[in-house]
């Protein structure tokens, strides 16, 4: 869990920064500094409302675990985050390329018309959805106690890193491709988006709600295979396999848990768990190689249209 807090944090945070860092250095190009105390007022006001989100989120869980009810939410939470996670990468790929102009414009106008109003308002969406979507995407991992998630060295780390990083790249004190940046963590989020879909199909076939075409005789899914021996995908299953054999598991349960978090690894998988992880990935690369022969079918036509006005 600690890594993939670390991650989403980083990932997450150092977007924030970014385009907080362009609105700044927009506004010094455009010699209006005396913006800037408002653009820190719109990104404390979205870490207070992301903070409220938290406590509101935790108190929606809390009550629905007096209900017995959480494993529902718990359910709900991970597929939306599947779902959200894999829309922040691809969104983060299709429009790095237009968000400093599309950002530019938003500055200008505001700037233009004299609205501070707008100026906040801008800066603190921003800020307030990669908040929200940070929330979310703790609930998931953590099962719904975000507070753990919050104060793990995890989060911690990747804050930090992601402040020193963002502070490194606007002062030119270090140069990094933040393409390669986000191509790379990009590739490590999705990897934690298809382990998420793997533990809600297995919870819902656990809580009987979703069956399976391979089954045992009592009409329960039944694993594919079964390696627990080689690496249990929690400490637990391995203190419970050495009990039960008198033998030693070839590698620890604490990182096959670590692998469970963060690729998905299951010891005795269902088919459709296999099914979903796998598809997961089809999908996700379809739809950018879809992407990007329409980036490049567009590129293509623009060019021709500049050639043809240039004739």
């Amino acid at each position: 869990m600690d890594f993939q807090a670390f991650l989403i944090t980083l990932r997450e945070a150092l977007e924030a920064i970014l385009i907080v860092g362009l609105i700044l250095s927009y506004l010094t190009r455009l010699d209006a500094k005396k913006y800037h105390p408002w653009v820190y007022a719109g990104v404390f006001f979205a870490l207070l409302s992301s903070f409220g989100v938290a406590l509101l989120f935790q108190v929606i869980f809390t009550g629905f675990a007096s209900f017995g009810s959480e494993v529902y939410l718990k359910i709900g939470i991970l597929f939306a985050s599947v779902i959200l996670l894999s829309h922040m990468v691809m969104w983060m790929k299709k429009e790095s390329k237009n968000v400093n102009g599309d950002m530019q414009k938003k500055i200008n106008a505001a700037v233009t018309a004299g609205s501070v109003t707008a100026l906040i308002l801008h800066t603190y969406l921003i800020v307030l959805r990669e908040g929200v979507e940070t929330v979310f995407f703790f609930a998931a991992i953590s099962g719904g106690d975000i507070q753990e998630v919050f104060t793990s060295y995890g989060a911690l780390s990747g804050l930090m890193l992601a402040l020193i990083l963002g502070y490194l790249f606007f002062t030119g004190t270090m140069k990094f491709s933040l393409k390669t940046f986000f191509r790379v963590t990009g590739v490590l989020i999705m990897f934690i988006a298809a382990g998420l879909l793997v533990q809600g199909v297995g919870m819902l076939q656990d809580l009987g709600k979703m069956g399976s075409v391979y089954e045992t005789v009592q009409g329960t899914p039944k694993a594919v295979y079964n390696i627990v021996e080689i690496m249990p995908e929690h400490y637990q299953d391995e203190m419970h396999f050495e009990r039960d054999t008198g033998n030693d598991v070839m590698i620890s349960g604490q990182i096959g848990l670590f692998m469970a978090a963060m690729f998905g690894y299951s010891h005795n998988p269902t088919v459709e768990q296999i099914a979903a992880y796998w598809l997961y990935f089809a999908f996700i690369i379809g739809a950018n190689m879809l992407h990007a022969k329409e980036f490049t079918l567009f590129r293509r036509k623009k060019s021709k249209a500049v050639d043809q006005t240039v004739a």
